[in-house]
């Protein structure tokens, strides 16, 4: 699946129907692993929605916006083969890991609510 984050975030806030303001914060440098180390991503974000769903997608170097990862509000931390995400709700928060990166991993990374 591939879905620009910007267009995602506009049609989920639109599809709600309302003017609330949903933030999201991404403050992190660049940076830079070995192949074969583990990274961490942060983001934080502002919500008054008690369900919602949050999203990483990764930009290529082509331009391409590629879903990697997604985590409803009301479920365990997701996993999905090398990538997965540890969710704190009530410090509203959410970290992508990538372990074991791979040259592939090269991207600039997103966080959608």
């Amino acid at each position: 699946m591939t879905c620009p984050g910007w267009v995602l975030a506009l049609v989920v806030s639109t599809c709600l129907g309302s003017s609330m303001a949903q933030t999201v914060t991404q403050t992190q440098p660049e940076m830079s692993v070995r192949e074969g180390e583990s990274v961490t991503l942060r983001c934080t974000y502002r919500t008054s929605y008690t369900y919602y769903d949050l999203y990483w997608y990764k930009q290529l170097p082509s331009g391409q916006m590629v879903f990697v990862i997604g985590q409803a509000s009301d479920q365990q931390n997701a996993r999905q083969n090398r990538f997965s995400v540890n969710f704190q709700k009530a410090a509203k928060s959410i970290s992508l890991t990538i372990s074991d990166s791979q040259l592939e991993d090269t991207a600039v990374y997103f966080c959608a609510l």
